[in-house]
């Protein structure tokens, strides 16, 4: 999910496929057909600034140099087995062990008594943890709802295999229905970097307080220093998190859940065993020594949580100083806290995305606005929002970091000067 440039297709504009089918298929990282639209005040290729890749943290990693290298012999992890004693009987000892000590270091989620899961990625853990839920089934599917504005993806990933034992039931704000449900729990959230609770059942005095205790899902994939202050321990059933916004090495896709109940952790082990069997040795041992250097005080400890923090607070001052020469822009307030972890209280903004609303009525879709100027972001209906809302990534390379704001500052002088 980040910003990045693909060359303008030569062909002419080709008709939209129908809707739902292209929703259902397409990547979330196609490009649109490019028209020429307002190709005079943009030129050059679509902005892709959808999605999180966190490539804006390769500087960091360049200059660590060898001190995370690691070597691989044509004889290592050649059996499927790692430690068939385990709950997560594929998860290497090196991997879990830095897992715990990183946890232990920044004081984001607790995991002592608890059991580490590793997945290809927090979204198959995702798909695990409803797995492990909902197995082995009722008369009806579980219903799985999350908070407007909800992670994107939350939708399409719950309905993907059209399961029979769960389905997506959309804003937990307004879900009544009796019966058990899931509700999932982004915190940091994305799209809006806001920190919540679970909002289900949160006012126990309504007459339509549920029967059944709902089941909760905490994904914390940015619940890091870079990107919000450590306010407490995280301390809940099932907690995902993800080496891609962690570290920034989104390639490795690498993932790990926190899990409190041993049987929810066998379940969601068992689920990855049916879908890869396992998960992958040499991007754990990868991970490993990353994590592991992070959290070492020889070495470099929190180093990269540092320069994560100094290069989004620096990016939303050069990004809150362009959008402030208009009203046409806003974005949301964060409220000044303190970190566990750095010791200070935080009142620049860093989340890792821009939840960027338009406050011109004209503009109806903010996703289409933008896209006119070859600005690609995600529009606030995929997130259960309103069109008026985009999300926009923070986490790209610094050329195109300073291309997107570049864009954005021609679309504002464009308006104020009544073009």
């Amino acid at each position: 999910m980040t910003t990045m440039t693909m060359k303008r297709p030569r062909d002419k504009l080709a008709p939209e496929p129908a809707p739902a089918l292209s929703r259902f298929h397409t990547s979330r990282y196609a490009l649109p057909k490019d028209n020429g639209t307002n190709s005079n005040l943009c030129s050059g290729p679509f902005l892709l600034s959808q999605i999180g890749d966190p490539t804006g943290f390769k500087p960091f990693w360049k200059s660590v140099g060898d001190q995370c290298k690691v070597t691989f012999y044509s004889s290592d992890f050649m059996s499927y087995l790692t430690d068939d004693q385990k709950v997560c009987w594929f998860l290497e000892k090196d991997l879990e062990d830095a897992i715990r000590k990183l946890h232990q270091t920044v004081g984001n989620a607790t995991t002592e008594d608890r059991y580490i899961v590793v997945g290809t990625g927090s979204t198959q853990l995702y798909q695990a943890a409803l797995y492990a839920l909902t197995a082995p089934g009722g008369p009806e599917p579980v219903n799985v709802v999350s908070a407007v504005p909800y992670y994107s993806s939350y939708v399409e990933e719950t309905n993907f295999l059209r399961s029979a034992l769960y389905k997506w039931a959309g804003n937990a704000y307004s879900f009544d229905k009796e019966g058990p449900y899931i509700e999932l729990v982004t915190m940091p959230n994305n799209p809006d970097g806001q920190v919540r609770d679970p909002v289900v059942n949160r006012f126990p005095h309504i007459k339509f307080q549920h029967r059944y205790d709902g089941k909760l899902i905490h994904d914390l994939a940015y619940y890091w220093p870079q990107y919000t202050p450590i306010t407490t321990q995280a301390d809940y059933d099932i907690m995902l998190f993800t080496f891609s916004k962690s570290m920034g090495h989104a390639g490795s896709r690498i993932g790990w859940a926190v899990v409190k109940d041993k049987d929810v952790a066998i379940k969601m082990t068992k689920y990855i065993e049916l879908k890869s069997i396992d998960v992958s040795r040499e991007s754990q041992h990868r991970a490993a020594k990353i994590l592991g250097m992070v959290s070492d005080r020889s070495q470099c400890l929190g180093a990269d949580f540092r320069f994560g923090k100094s290069l989004m607070a620096e990016r939303w001052r050069k990004f809150k100083e362009v959008i402030s020469c208009s009203r046409l822009f806003s974005v949301p307030k964060y409220m000044e806290e303190y970190c566990q972890f750095s010791g200070e209280h935080i009142e620049t903004t860093s989340r890792s995305f821009a939840w960027l609303k338009c406050n011109n009525s004209h503009v109806e879709d903010l996703e289409i606005f933008l896209r006119g100027y070859k600005i690609m972001g995600r529009g606030g209906s995929m997130f259960g929002a309103d069109p008026n809302h985009v999300r926009v990534s923070m986490l790209s390379d610094e050329v195109m970091f300073n291309l997107f704001l570049k864009w954005l500052s021609s679309i504002l002088d464009t308006i104020n000067n009544g073009n």
